[in-house]
């Protein structure tokens, strides 16, 4: 959805719109997914920037055609969090396997996108460093076992992270969370509507796009090709350290694994698939 596609919008397109927005909160708490690579890929990433980089000026003109994809949020994020909390507590490295097929089904589209103003060698070396200096961070991290008591401070930092995963497509808030020992006991807060993980949470969110948001759309707007890219970097990076090694020990392991991993794939591009029909029979 551009901004130009303000008007209203049919039944099923304002279903499908809810259908668009549950992904995105979805893709919010599960690991390793960027709730903004999901809204990049749906074409309702700009709208969003627009509405938070200038929330008053944009307010009449953006707000409208998004509500479905509001509701659509609130539905998959604060509905999905104890399923995924169950699922990875019972079956951890199955549902990750799952996720990081999600994710590497998206990538045709998000290259796609990527590309989508032209590339160039700066593009390549934006995806290159970013990639490796991610990587760098997430291996010190693992290396180092850093873990932290969770408190009103560190729920606030997660909020920071939840909210550059939709501002900052790519950037999974469970990328640091993880390492940090803090990913379960917020999405056990989230799931449990525990209000000492809530209200830190979002207090973390919302300073996070005021702060942040004008400066992302801006970089967006002016270095589209080298962001993108280096978002891309990101989310190779994130996806590499998400895999459980692990769980690939026994052949039956391997094997339900990689089939999860491969139903992962098949849902991603055929979410991809209908989306851009969805768009050219608009």
């Amino acid at each position: 959805m551009n901004s130009k596609n303000s008007s209203a919008t049919s039944p099923i397109q304002f279903i499908f719109r809810i259908f668009q927005g549950a992904l995105i909160g979805l893709g919010a708490v599960l690991p390793g997914i960027s709730g903004g690579v999901l809204a990049v890929i749906f074409g309702i990433y700009k709208p969003i920037m627009e509405l938070l980089s200038n929330p008053l000026r944009n307010f009449k003109s953006h707000v409208p055609p998004l509500i479905p994809v509001i509701l659509g949020v609130g539905i998959g994020f604060l509905g999905i969090a104890n399923i995924l909390s169950f699922f990875l507590e019972r079956y951890p490295d199955p549902s990750i396997c799952l996720f990081i097929g999600l994710i590497i089904g998206m990538f045709p589209s998000l290259f796609r996108e990527a590309g989508e103003q032209g590339r160039n060698r700066n593009s390549f070396i934006s995806l290159v460093v970013c990639m490796v200096a991610v990587l760098a961070l997430l291996v010190t991290l693992r290396v180092t076992s850093f873990e932290v008591t969770p408190n009103f401070g560190w729920y606030l930092f997660c909020g920071f992270c939840l909210a550059l995963s939709v501002i900052a497509p790519g950037m999974s808030f469970s990328t640091l969370l993880m390492p940090m020992g803090l990913y379960t006991p917020f999405v056990n807060g989230i799931g449990h509507f525990d209000l000492s993980v809530l209200i830190p949470g979002g207090i973390g969110a919302l300073i996070t796009v005021i702060c942040l948001a004008k400066a992302i759309n801006s970089l967006f707007e002016h270095h589209y090709s080298i962001a993108f890219h280096g978002i891309i970097g990101i989310v190779i990076a994130a996806t590499i350290m998400t895999i459980p090694v692990s769980g690939f020990t026994t052949l039956s392991s391997v094997v339900i694994n990689l089939i999860c991993a491969a139903v992962g794939v098949i849902i991603a591009l055929a979410l991809d698939r209908f989306n851009r029909r969805f768009e050219t029979e608009k």
